[in-house]
Formats: structure tokens, sequence, C-alpha cells
């Protein structure tokens, strides 16, 4: 059995599923979000709970049956809480100023670069923070993974774009003959 897959997905009383064959569609506080899952698994809800089964025992349809109870179950806490990414901007003269719902970075390139947020993503800027949030999980890592990849963090200074929470191996520069 899959460990994660048998799971059930508690659904909060301000969220609405609804279940048309293999299309799920949540609606919540903070929008709508919908997909359509694999034609071997079927969704059940019972009461406040969702329940993911799968059809056939397969061993590809195993590995389906964890990955689309954790999608659907982002779903229901994306429209409920929504998700967010933080982004620290670190080096000497950079600096970030928001203009709109665009964000302008100035991180060491001879011209500004400008981030437009795209449909479901908002983007904010605080001194040298940068959030990305959103309902749709997927969605809002993509686009914090594309803006972290503008300017990577270099190991020696550790200048560049990175999660807050992520883990910089800094490297010791050489020493030279002695």
């Amino acid at each position: 059995m899959s460990r994660i897959g048998i799971k059930p997905i508690v659904v909060p009383a301000d969220v609405t599923v609804k279940i048309d064959g293999h299309n799920i569609t949540v609606t919540g506080k903070l929008g709508t979000l919908s997909r359509t899952i694999n034609p071997n698994l079927s969704v059940k809800q019972e009461g406040n709970e969702l329940i993911v089964t799968r059809n056939s025992e397969d061993a590809k349809i195993k590995g389906f049956h964890g990955l689309f109870r954790q999608l659907i179950n982002n779903m229901v806490e994306g429209v409920s809480k929504g998700f967010e990414k933080k982004l620290n901007i670190n080096g000497i003269g950079f600096k970030t100023t928001q203009d709109g719902q665009n964000v302008i970075l100035n991180i060491g390139f001879s011209h500004p670069v400008v981030l437009k947020p795209v449909d479901g993503i908002k983007i904010t800027c605080d001194k040298n923070i940068v959030t990305v949030s959103g309902i749709d999980k997927e969605l809002v890592g993509r686009y914090a993974s594309s803006v972290r990849d503008i300017k990577p963090v270099e190991p020696y200074h550790a200048y560049g774009i990175s999660y807050v929470d992520e883990v910089i191996v800094r490297k010791e520069v050489k020493s030279g003959k002695k």
C-alpha cells in the first residue's frame, strides 16, 4: 500500500470539492483550482474527507496513487491558505523595488531585471526579500525557481538569489604559495 495514498484528505469547512468523473474542482476563499486525475484512480468524498483509491494493482498506478493524493491535498490547502516562497537577494549594491505589480531587481547586470507576475502569482518585495505567493503550489514553486535562476548564488561570497531557508555551502578562497 502507498503510505501517502491511503491517508484521507481533510477538507476545511470553507472549501467545497466537486468531483465530476476524473475531474476535480476545489473552490475556497482564495480561488478555484481544477485537475484531471488518472483514470485508474477514483476519489470519493465521505463527510469532510476525500479518499483516493486505485482501481488496479499495476506498479505504475501504485506510484500515481500517492502522487495524485498529494496533488489534491495541495489544491485543498492552496485555496484555503495559499502558498508562498521567499527569496533572499544578497550582494553589494543589489536592491529591489516595487513598481505596481512588477518587481525591479538591480543585481549587478548592466540593466535592471523586471519580474512580471503571471496569472495566479503575486510578487512583493521588502528590502532584499522577494515573496512569490499564490494558490497553486506547483506554479509558485516553478516561478520562484525561475527567479532564482536569474542570478544563482556563487559559492565564494554567497552573492546572488537564494531561498530564505536555503543553506549555502561556502568555499574558501585560494590562499596561494606559502
